[in-house]
C-alpha cells in the first residue's frame, strides 16, 4: 500500500439478477463498507459504480468500485479506475469470492494466482500483475456433484443468509484492517483464532 487512496473493488456480476449470488459477495461486502462510511454509489466515468469516503478521519482514501462488466471481464473496469486515480496494483485490494475456502471465513492474501477465478484472471491480465492483495470471502465447495459455475451463480440457502451478515461484516472488517494496519498485521488480526 503505497499511497492515501486505496481503490477496493467487490467482484461480481451486475443487474438484480446477480445481486444476492455467492459470485456477487464481493459487492455485498462493498455496500457493507458504503454504509459505514456514509457514501453512495453513482455511476462514474469508468466503466464502475464507485463510492468514496474514509472510514475514520485523517484515514485513507477508500475508493470502492464495483465492475460495470461480467465478472470475467473484470480486467477493463478495474484497469480504467486505477488508471483515473492514479493508483497502481500496490494499492487495490480485490473482494472476492473463493470456493476453496468454508463458508463463513476470511482469508487475506498479497499477491498469487488466480487459482481458477475468472475474475481474478482478467484483472491480472489487463494490470500485468497479480501483486495486489486479495480479500478472499469463503463460499464453500458446491454439494455433491454440482457444477461450481452453477453454484456461484446461485443464491445463498436460507441456512447461510441467516449468518450473511456477520460473513459481510467480517470482509468489512478485513478491508478495514488492511486499510489501517497493512497487509500483514491485517492477516494476523484476522486469521488469528479467536
Amino acid at each position: 500500500m503505497t499511497g492515501t487512496t486505496l481503490v477496493v473493488v467487490g467482484l461480481g456480476n451486475p443487474g438484480p439478477g446477480y445481486a444476492g449470488n455467492r459470485h456477487n459477495v464481493g459487492q455485498m461486502v462493498l455496500d457493507e463498507l458504503a454504509a459505514r462510511m456514509g457514501a453512495t454509489f453513482k455511476k462514474h466515468k469508468t466503466p464502475n459504480q464507485v463510492a468514496e469516503g474514509r472510514l475514520v478521519p485523517g484515514g485513507p482514501k477508500l475508493v470502492l468500485a464495483k465492475p460495470g462488466s461480467f465478472m470475467n471481464t473484470s480486467g477493463g473496469p478495474v484497469s480504467s479506475v486505477l488508471g483515473f486515480y492514479s493508483a497502481t496494483p500496490e494499492d487495490l485490494i480485490v473482494v472476492h469470492d473463493e470456493l476453496d475456502l468454508p463458508y463463513d471465513t476470511v482469508r487475506l492474501k498479497g499477491s498469487g494466482g488466480h487459482g481458477g477465478h475468472n475474475g481474478l484472471r482478467d484483472i491480472i491480465k489487463a494490470t500485468g500483475t497479480n501483486e495486489f492483495t486479495r480479500v478472499r470471502i469463503g463460499i464453500g465447495r458446491p454439494p455433491g456433484r454440482q457444477d461450481p459455475a452453477d453454484y456461484v451463480l446461485r443464491d445463498f440457502s436460507p441456512t447461510e443468509k441467516k449468518t450473511l451478515p456477520n460473513l459481510l461484516a467480517d470482509g468489512a472488517d478485513a478491508v478495514e484492517a488492511i486499510a489501517e494496519l497493512g497487509l500483514l498485521a491485517a492477516q494476523q488480526r484476522v486469521h488469528a483464532p479467536s
